[in-house]
């Protein structure tokens, strides 16, 4: 089953500024990343091509980082995940920057049920939240803060 999945906010910053944020992933002061509401993303070094680790049961390998522009990983885990998940800074003008967060895979196997049912909703809630972070950062205000679906908020709590 092919899953093509993108999450996207438009953040009233300068792209260096929203840039700045992206290079904080998985290190000790990351800006982006919901690590109060969700397993932290962890990586076994700085954030370079070959740096693997996840957050939670997910599992990757850097594959690609342009610094302060884009940062893509390769799934190595759940079973049966085969694509990728990266992070894009756009700049739109000199003060209007999307961020997007854009997951392509084809799961095969258990995921083929386990991604709609469980990993989906989760994902969308953590990808809210990590937008909900970086338009905090920039703006110091988030104007309309992610809800939790329920199932979500059920899954989420299960989970802990």
């Amino acid at each position: 089953m092919g899953v093509y999945n993108v999450h996207e906010r438009l953040l009233p910053a300068k792209g260096e500024e929203v840039g700045a944020l992206l290079d904080t992933l998985a290190g000790e002061e990351d800006g982006l990343w919901p690590r109060r509401s969700w397993p932290s993303m962890k990586l076994d070094r700085p954030l370079a091509p070959g740096a693997a680790g996840g957050h939670g049961p997910v599992r990757y390998t850097v594959a690609a980082y342009v610094p302060s522009t884009w940062v893509r990983f390769t799934f190595s885990g759940p079973r049966g995940f085969h694509g990728f998940h990266e992070y894009a800074v756009l700049p739109v003008d000199e003060t209007h920057t999307i961020l997007r967060h854009t997951l392509a895979m084809n799961t095969t196997g258990p995921a083929r049920l386990t991604w709609p049912l469980i990993w989906r909703p989760l994902h969308d809630a953590l990808l809210e939240d990590s937008l909900d972070r970086a338009e905090g950062a920039c703006t110091g205000t988030v104007a309309h803060p992610a809800r939790w679906l329920p199932y979500a908020r059920l899954l989420r709590g299960l989970a802990r």
